[in-house]
């Protein structure tokens, strides 16, 4: 009889209060079905021309430990000072929308924030419609509802 595996429930933050939201509306989740938590932030260094000033905003040690460092603060800040349960959290270097497609593909849930029920953004139009896995988009409204409001939408399955 083969194992079967548990599912994976994969979540893109940026620190956004959308972000926020959608990492809590995860973590609940992936307790209610007993699933692994991965929690991903996207760090894409700043492009400037050849001939541009590097930008002032720029910290010695680069920005990658700083989205590491935000990362830690946005996970204590929304999930606790506790660790979590089968939850992992990464900061991946690349281009979010491409690198959160690739990612869905080894995920059972793809789950987003977004900043308003009415728009979504580039990354998530393109995790919508390129994702290997559903996708569900939580906006911060939906959290502070007493019966939640979530704003969800699923999006099959694609193949490329």
């Amino acid at each position: 009889m083969k194992a079967r595996k548990r599912p994976t429930i994969l979540v893109g933050v940026s620190g956004s209060p959308a972000s926020a939201a959608a990492l809590r509306w995860a973590d609940v989740e992936a307790q209610r079905r007993h699933s692994r938590l991965r929690i991903v932030l996207i760090w894409h260094p700043e492009q400037h021309a050849f001939y541009a000033r590097p930008s002032t905003r720029n910290e010695p040690d680069g920005g990658h430990e700083q989205a590491e460092r935000n990362l830690a603060a946005m996970l204590r800040a929304v999930l606790g000072p506790g660790p979590q349960s089968d939850a992992t959290a990464e900061v991946v270097e690349g281009l979010p929308e491409r690198e959160l497609v690739a990612a869905s593909a080894a995920a059972d849930l793809l789950v987003l924030g977004s900043g308003t029920g009415s728009s979504i953004g580039p990354v998530v139009r393109t995790c919508l419609t390129h994702a290997h896995c559903p996708v569900v988009v939580v906006t911060p409204e939906s959290q502070g509802a007493s019966q939640p409001r979530r704003q969800a939408v699923a999006a099959a399955a694609t193949t490329s």
